[in-house]
């Protein structure tokens, strides 16, 4: 398997808003009573502020484990004690200007449809690092890249919809990988027609997959659909309705893919390792997330039965 996979995120652009939260560890975490900060920052790409990317926080501590101080950590800090205004917040003019070197993860819980587990994966920023900058870059199609080694395995043509103002697309299947070479199961878009026919013309299969380097632009964008209703009489009621849109839009992607099954890049015995060992996070995740819900249960069964003590006759409901 090649020695680094290339995942990294690039954003800059205005600090928007922020569900950042300075917490301290548990007594069951690994390092105990260690402030730390959590929660997301959502960055404005564009000079019309509608090109919205969040950017996720998990776990951020004041030095890193060599002890050097982290600089992420002080201006996630000025962002949360005020020091660093946001658009939302304070306006334009006092909202700080970010730049944020991250990589994409996939935020991933099981939800119950209908009577039904699914698992959710989400694509998001995951961590990195940020810096407060003076200015950002003049061209915005540069605020907002992605940059990543994905095994292709399905390439599938999406006709346009005028109705829901969606344009004729390729979503391209596989996966990619975190900086611990875990496998990510992603879908990414291509719409330039040169792309679309590429994508297609590779030719990838789950038993013939396609490794290569992609690259593009993540996209968050309001999508405005016009409804009109035609009146008896008069003038005919037109409402708008608003929706938000989020997509990896892929632009590029090497000339030449790397060799399929081959040491230099990735075996067919290591991508399947890699799927054995997801299928083996998926259900230690799993098992977490049953085990907590129980608890939670079992803790509001617990408080209901201790409050609930009823006189003798007294059928209250």
């Amino acid at each position: 398997m090649k020695k680094t996979m290339i995942n990294t995120t690039h954003i800059e652009g205005v600090l928007y808003e922020h569900s950042l939260e300075a917490k301290v560890s548990g007594d069951t975490s690994k390092n105990p009573g260690t402030p730390f900060i959590t929660g997301t920052i959502s960055i404005a790409t564009d000079d019309a502020m509608t090109n919205i990317v969040p950017v996720h926080f998990t776990y951020v501590t004041a030095t890193f484990g060599s002890g050097k101080p982290n600089d992420t950590y002080t201006t996630l800090s000025n962002i949360i004690n005020g020091s660093f205004g946001t658009y939302m917040k304070d306006g334009a003019d006092k909202a700080v200007k970010l730049r944020v070197d991250s990589a994409l993860g996939l935020n991933e819980f099981y939800t119950d449809r209908d009577g039904k587990e699914e698992l959710i994966s989400a694509k998001r920023n995951e961590g990195g690092f940020v810096h407060k900058v003076d200015a950002i870059d003049e061209d915005e199609k540069v605020r907002n890249t992605f940059k990543c080694d994905m095994v292709i395995n399905n390439v599938t043509r999406v006709e346009a919809n005028e109705e829901k103002n969606l344009p004729e697309k390729v979503i391209v299947k596989g996966a990619i990988f975190d900086f611990r070479k875990s496998l990510l199961p992603v879908e990414f878009s291509a719409i330039n027609p040169n792309a679309m026919d590429y994508f297609e013309g590779l030719g990838a299969t789950a038993k013939e997959p396609v490794f290569t380097c992609v690259w593009g632009r993540q996209v968050s964008e309001t999508v405005v659909r016009t409804i009109t209703t035609e009146s008896a009489f008069g003038e005919d009621e037109v409402r708008e309705i608003k929706s938000s849109r989020r997509d990896f839009v892929i632009t590029g992607a090497a000339k030449d893919p790397y060799v399929w099954d081959d040491e230099s890049s990735i075996t067919a015995v290591e991508l399947n390792e890699a799927i054995q060992k997801r299928e083996i996070d998926l259900a230690a995740m799993k098992k977490r997330q049953d085990e907590y819900k129980a608890s939670r249960a079992a803790a509001t069964a617990t408080a209901n039965t201790s409050k609930i003590t009823p006189a003798p006759g007294d059928f209250s409901f």
